[in-house]
């Protein structure tokens, strides 16, 4: 693979790049043969609600065009979002929820061919390092084989299950490397 450059987003360059995003989604996915338009759909309406969030930011990879991305916001600080949760929620996650210092991982992408060459890594560190945040979470599908193989690579915890089919991660509280 060439060079990767990375590079951090607006919300108004976020917007614009919208249908290339959404390209990089169903190839990095490669979902039901006959269902990527479905796929790609119901991706560009998760992400036109959440480019709108408070404190959505989004950092890309480029290699003569997209080859990863990673995006998040803070938080709701009703918790609303931890509906559905399955376990003990941790003190400090329910606390910092409330106090709005959550910052919510919702969509990692990485093509095929950025795959193994730490492109997500590299992605996490940008757009985490500059970050306020105490907390991190993402939920992922419980089927998401690839998804939980990054993040147990990235030192994270299950926080424990959602219904239906998701499960909760926390990032830990230590410095990123």
């Amino acid at each position: 693979m060439s060079d990767v450059f990375l590079r951090r987003l607006s919300r108004w360059q976020a917007e614009q790049q919208r249908e290339a995003v959404a390209d990089l989604y169903v190839e990095a996915y490669r979902g039901t043969v006959g269902a990527e338009y479905r796929d790609r759909e119901d991706f560009l309406r998760r992400f036109a609600r959440d480019v709108q969030r408070t404190d959505f930011e989004m950092v890309v990879a480029d290699a003569s065009g997209l080859v990863g991305c990673l995006y998040g916001y803070r938080a709701e600080r009703s918790g609303e979002w931890w509906e559905g949760f399955r376990g003990v929620l941790p003190a400090e996650a329910e606390e910092q929820t409330a106090s709005g210092r959550v910052f919510r991982l919702s969509e990692l992408l990485v093509a095929p061919a950025g795959r193994r060459a730490d492109v997500a890594s590299r992605l996490r560190t940008l757009l985490l390092t500059r970050h306020t945040s105490d907390v991190v979470v993402t939920v992922t599908r419980r089927d998401d084989d690839l998804g939980r193989e990054v993040l147990q690579a990235w030192d994270w915890r299950k926080l424990g299950e959602f219904s239906p089919g998701r499960e909760g991660w926390l990032r830990p509280p230590s410095p990123l490397p």
